[in-house]
């Protein structure tokens, strides 16, 4: 705790902080009760004046990130998570190309928010908001914040290898300090803020107003904000998210997502902020040939030679059909 009053001091000296305001029952409440934690909440009495971000500012913001812990880069073998080492791999391009458009897309139009769905499980949303975070943060300088918004099913602390509480459930509830429910991967500009503790009521808690002055605060922080949300037909979660962020992705998984379910998902949107759909399940020979040519490990000299002899086997192999055929 002491890192946190040794910053806000900090803060204070530069004028980055405004001094504590006196409250109309006499108390004085500053940016320290704002960090902190703040009362807890329990079951449906979900007052929002004595949340921890209830006085959440741009100012209050100011050197937040030095004080979020790093963690290192714990994924299991088999996620299916992105590697940014192999940057010439085909799920590492579709990405690139996700992200370009994006980027595209925000040079035009204010766009930092962005809620990633589906219409209904298992159609890989929370892969692609992971995937799609980590292309956003292997830009230089793009800080980017993955944001698991799923109360009812969170995933993405057991993808990248962290603890699920404190995360988000536990800010709202002003039970965990806002720098507490982010993580930063070491070596990377991407931060995590984890679902946090389940809770029995999700939807009354994304309804508390400071979820939205928390999404309009944090672009502040970060280039993207990408989170992670339930199914759009299994519950409006995702669809009260979407009236408080910048856009949309809807995912769709080939052989597993009808077109009826893909109508409704869009139907029951109310705003038309859909940015795209992002297509999940495509097979490996049809997604991974176009790249077989462009990105070869093999010198200019070696990739000649490597055609050649490809070119001789298919043309032996012809002789030898000839031959059969006779």
């Amino acid at each position: 705790m002491s890192r946190v009053h040794d910053a806000l001091r900090r803060a204070e000296k530069t004028g980055e902080l405004s001094p504590p305001v006196a409250q109309p029952n006499g108390e004085t409440r500053g940016p320290a009760a704002t960090l902190e934690a703040g009362a807890s909440l329990s079951g449906s009495n979900l007052s929002g004046s004595n949340l921890a971000g209830s006085n959440l500012t741009s100012a209050n913001l100011a050197g937040l990130l030095e004080l979020v812990e790093e963690v290192p880069f714990r994924t299991a073998t088999d996620s299916l998570l992105i590697d940014v080492s192999r940057p010439h791999e085909a799920p590492m391009e579709e990405f690139r190309t996700l992200r370009t458009r994006l980027n595209h897309m925000q040079s035009l139009q204010p766009i930092h928010t962005v809620v990633v769905t589906s219409a209904s499980p298992a159609e890989g949303k929370s892969l692609t908001a992971a995937n799609l975070a980590l292309a956003e943060a292997h830009l230089a300088g793009n800080t980017t914040l993955l944001a698991d918004f799923d109360f009812r099913r969170p995933i993405i602390h057991t993808l990248f290898g962290i603890d699920r509480s404190p995360g988000i459930t536990d800010y709202l509830m002003g039970q965990a300090p806002l720098h507490k429910v982010i993580k930063r991967i070491a070596g990377t500009n991407l931060y995590i803020m984890p679902a946090g503790q389940a809770v029995i009521n999700p939807l009354e808690l994304l309804n508390l107003r400071e979820v939205k002055h928390l999404m309009d605060r944090l672009p502040s922080l970060f280039q993207w904000v990408i989170m992670d949300s339930p199914p759009l037909l299994f519950a409006a979660d995702a669809n009260l998210l979407g009236t408080m962020s910048n856009g949309t992705l809807l995912v769709v998984r080939i052989g597993h997502t009808t077109i009826d379910s893909v109508t409704r998902a869009m139907q029951s949107l109310c705003n038309n902020n859909v940015l795209g759909i992002v297509v999940n399940g495509a097979r490996r020979g049809e997604l991974y040939s176009k790249y077989t040519y462009y990105h070869s490990y093999y010198s200019p000299k070696e990739q000649d030679e490597r055609e050649a002899l490809d070119d001789a086997q298919q043309e032996l192999a012809g002789v030898g059909a000839a031959d059969e055929k006779k």
